[in-house]
Order: structure tokens, then sequence, then C-alpha cells
């Protein structure tokens, strides 16, 4: 297992623990309780892929990152719906960030660990 393949696990970690707490942090609009509660199941399941994929299996990692790109798309609504306030925009913005630099760091990973020719 590659440095940057663990870095990209540790922050795709992080981001699905974010989104189990969503609906504890949300005011009920911003965002709204239903987009929370998706994230919060969205962590659940991302936590359980990525205990897979931290111990080497590939697929698990490959499924990690669809299900971060999915959590990172429920995030563009904030920047698409009108009166989102400052802060709920710029705390969107830095998910989508860290969703693509962790799923690239894990991408480069795997690319490392499958042997050339497989």
């Amino acid at each position: 297992m590659t440095r940057l393949y663990r870095a990209g696990l540790i922050i795709l970690g992080a981001l699905s623990l974010g989104d189990l707490a969503a609906p504890l942090l949300t005011d009920g609009e911003h965002p709204p309780m239903f987009i929370a509660l998706i994230g919060a199941a969205i962590g659940a399941i991302s936590i359980v892929l990525l205990i897979f994929a931290w111990r080497g299996r590939t697929p698990a990692a490959i499924a990690l990152v669809v299900v971060r790109l999915l959590s990172a798309l429920t995030a563009v609504p904030a920047f698409t719906v009108p009166g989102v306030p400052t802060v709920p925009m710029i705390l969107a913005g830095v998910m989508i960030t860290l969703t693509v630099v962790g799923i690239g760091f894990v991408l480069t990973g795997i690319r490392r660990l499958v042997p050339v020719g497989a």
C-alpha cells in the first residue's frame, strides 16, 4: 500500500465522518435535513468500504471512489440553489475539493498496486 493510497483513504475517511455528523450540524435548511440524512447514509457506506479498502481490497477502493463522488454531488446544489449562505457554500467547495484530491490519491495508489499486465 503506497503513501498516496493511504493518504487518499484518510482524506476520504475524514469526509465520511463529516457526512455522518451532518444531521447533527444542520439547521434543517442549509443543507436540508433530507440531504443531511442522505449524506449520513453515504458516510456510513463509505466507512464500511474504507475498512475493506484499507485491507487492500481493490474493488472496495473503487466502490469507495464512486460513493464519495455521489457524496460530492450532493453538495453541488449549494452553488445552484439561491439563498444559500456563504459559509455552507465554502464548506461545500472545500468538501468537493478534498474529495477530488482524495480520489486522485486513491486512484494513483490503486494503479501502483495492480501488477502490470494483470
